[in-house]
């Protein structure tokens, strides 16, 4: 067992984000990485009963995600960033909510891992990156899907150039509209829709394993986008496809197709197994680590909160992607390439 001090950690909004996040924080106490859930604020106390247990999703089992008798429950962020038994929080509110409630956080001497998008404009997001530098907390935005193992694959695959170089590469993230918080999701001026809440995971990736690109062209609508990109030195075809428009029971799907010289590798969500190289007439399943990009965030982020590790997705990071996807708005709102 670990000596280390446990770290405390605050959630603000405990919808269905906020309770991924404590299932992953619990998941890491369990790695040896030392903490404990010791506040929560959210303005509706029915998901904070019984340890969270009656807030549950439907077809989610009952199952407590916090102690109740170790945990400060509160209504307002603001009464739970005053709480000095909390070091570092997951800020898992609405879009239009993250920037200031980080900035509070942030000044408030916590660390932050703020969740995805963290704002629909680019301004926005330079307003938190200065204050983070300011107060030389971590702010760290929630770009799960780097830490997915079937990613991570794919990142150190086109690094180690096993395959040979990419020449293609079409990721796809497509679902029906999210059934929890439908007012917000529906509302494209909060959400940004599809394009920057469900898109914006690919086009993180697109940005984590080619650079920037020298220009975006995207076509679609906000709620279906399909955008393409190219690179001064990168692969010759790249492209993102994320929209939610699919009808009621449509099941979630997100995969990639990268083809490198020598082999062809598959990844399909769901599919037993999920990522598949294709080499020479044959196609070998090839083993993952264990766990989601969710498991693998928190504990990076806590690992960095302990000083052991390197933020891997940064605040900066997140302003460059947030100018990407409004060049992408711009274009399926009838804009040109950028």
């Amino acid at each position: 067992m670990s000596s280390e001090r446990s770290l405390g950690i605050g959630i603000v909004g405990f919808g269905f984000m906020g309770r991924t996040h404590a299932r992953a924080y619990r998941a890491a106490a369990g790695t040896g990485r030392a903490n404990r859930i010791v506040a929560i604020a959210d303005a509706d106390p029915a998901r904070l009963e019984d340890g969270g247990a009656r807030g549950n999703l439907e077809g989610e089992a009952a199952t407590p995600l916090f102690d109740p008798r170790e945990t400060a429950i509160v209504a307002k962020a603001e009464e739970l960033f005053a709480n000095e038994a909390v070091d570092a929080v997951s800020l898992c509110t609405p879009t239009d909510t993250h920037v200031e409630l980080a900035i509070a956080a942030l000044r408030a001497g916590k660390h932050v891992l703020v969740e995805k998008p963290v704002a629909l404009a680019a301004r926005d997001v330079e307003r938190l990156a200065a204050v983070a530098r300011g107060t030389q907390k971590l702010c760290m935005p929630a770009m799960c899907l780097r830490f997915w193992p079937g990613w991570r694959w794919l990142r150190q695959a086109i690094e180690r150039g096993s395959h040979g170089t990419v020449k293609s590469a079409v990721f796809r993230r497509l679902a029906s509209p999210p059934s929890w918080s439908a007012d917000f999701y529906r509302d494209a001026r909060r959400s940004g829709g599809a394009l920057f809440d469900l898109h914006v995971h690919d086009a993180d990736l697109v940005r984590w394993l080619f650079g920037e690109p020298t220009s975006v062209h995207a076509t679609g609508s906000l709620d279906h986008v399909t955008a393409c990109y190219r690179f001064e030195r990168g692969p010759a075809h790249v492209v993102a496809e994320g929209g939610w428009d699919h009808t009621g029971g449509f099941p979630f799907h997100m995969g990639y197709t990268v083809v490198f010289e020598q082999a062809t590798a598959e990844y399909a969500f769901g599919r037993t197994p999920p990522l598949l190289l294709h080499q020479e007439g044959t196609a070998r399943g090839l083993p993952l680590e264990e766990g989601t990009g969710y498991d693998g965030e928190i504990r990076h982020f806590l690992d960095c909160c302990a000083g052991k590790s390197v933020l891997e997705a940064t605040i900066d990071e997140a302003v460059g992607l947030t100018r990407m996807l409004e060049a992408e708005r711009a274009c399926v709102e009838g804009g040109t390439p950028r």
